[in-house]
């Protein structure tokens, strides 16, 4: 018990320390996730030569409509414009390998749950080496912000994928995380919550582990509007879903969507005075994509060259408006549990090799 108090105490000193030691205005963080969107449709917008290919597309002339343009940049921002004319100018962009600024993971894998316990522990885990659907053993950022008296109760997740209960371990954290084809639950639903809690069941998933995302995202925004959490996980999950099936016209389709969605989310924060101005946006992926040959597209993992290369973006009151990071570069999966805390002026020190904060991210 003695040691216990006296960690704790520690841990409170550091904390408090940490945070006169900066200057923030940052009180709110959310963790967003996109699986499995390539860093190359990020930067490059949609691939002629996967467009064009009826093998993974239906409508060729429907999608060149959409997405097509004669370069990069304007490929780009047809397909995410929220992340390019927001983030773009007002936070930051991380990843784009043509320019020599890098992304990776850390975690042998190259796939779902490692990429997800990396992101939110801050550190790879052997153990972690399948997707199956066993509890966590390790404490992710998520949990230990839960156990402080400032942050209980005031912690959520949402994800499309049905594993993310398991990856964050609610029955040890107690977070509620709403995921797969959970319904929302507790006493006081408003009436968007019980109309999707109704319409869920009926509408069919193409598949047996994933829902789809336009329940994730109006379970999240539903949720922040009544609750007003603290910290929130969201992961979006159908671009991965889609691209697994060789779907190329609706993997890009979703990307464009998920872009809207977070733009609605931002929107919203930014008129909701407990939010306003005080809430920073974190967004990722758990894993790349094979690029070559181009039928590669469609997977991931260790024998699939490029996997492991990821993108980052950030938006908030305390990162400087820089865009796209053009310099030359290496940043990791694991930096971003730490660079999470940090926002909130707390330094997460997890008892493993965990990443450092990105420093990028914080006027100085």
């Amino acid at each position: 018990m003695k040691n216990f108090l006296l960690s704790g105490l520690l841990l409170s000193l550091t904390t408090i320390a940490f945070s006169q030691s900066k200057n923030l205005k940052t009180e709110n963080v959310f963790i967003i996730t996109l699986d499995g969107l390539r860093w190359e449709e990020l930067y490059g917008g949609a691939v002629d030569s996967l467009m064009n290919d009826q093998t993974y597309v239906k409508d060729t002339t429907e999608l060149q409509q959409l997405f097509a343009a004669a370069t990069k940049k304007e490929r780009r921002e047809k397909l995410m414009p929220w992340f390019w004319n927001t983030i773009g100018k007002m936070g930051q962009l991380y990843g784009n390998r043509w320019e020599g600024n890098k992304a990776n993971v850390t975690n042998f894998f190259w796939f779902s749950y490692p990429g997800y316990n990396e992101i939110l522990t801050g550190f790879s885990d052997t153990r972690i080496n399948s997707n199956s659907k066993v509890y966590n053993p390790n404490v992710t950022v998520l949990e230990w912000l839960h156990n402080m008296p400032e942050y209980n109760g005031r912690v959520a997740a949402f994800g499309s994928w049905d594993v993310f209960p398991y990856i964050i371990n609610d029955k040890r954290s107690g977070i509620p995380v709403n995921a797969g084809f959970r319904l929302a639950e507790g006493n006081e639903l408003t009436e968007k919550e019980q109309f999707l809690n109704k319409l869920q069941p009926s509408v069919p998933s193409p598949w047996s582990t994933v829902r789809l995302d336009a329940f994730t995202h109006n379970y999240a925004l539903e949720y922040i509007k009544k609750k007003h959490p603290k910290v929130v996980y969201i992961s979006y999950g159908e671009t991965d879903d889609f691209a697994h099936d060789g779907d190329y016209d609706h993997y890009l389709k979703s990307a464009y969507q998920t872009d809207q969605w977070i733009k609605e989310m931002w929107e919203t924060v930014q008129a909701d005075p407990f939010y306003a101005g005080k809430t920073t946006f974190l967004i990722t992926t758990d894993h790349g994509r094979g690029s070559s040959p181009k039928s590669e597209w469609k997977s991931h993992g260790k024998t699939f060259e490029g996997s492991n290369a990821i993108w980052m973006a950030v938006i908030g009151p305390d990162t400087p408006a820089m865009g796209e990071m053009k310099n030359e570069g290496q940043y990791l999966q694991n930096q971003v549990a730490k660079t999470a805390a940090a926002f909130l002026g707390l330094n997460y020190d997890p008892k493993e090799e965990e990443g450092q904060v990105i420093k990028e991210m914080f006027k100085k």
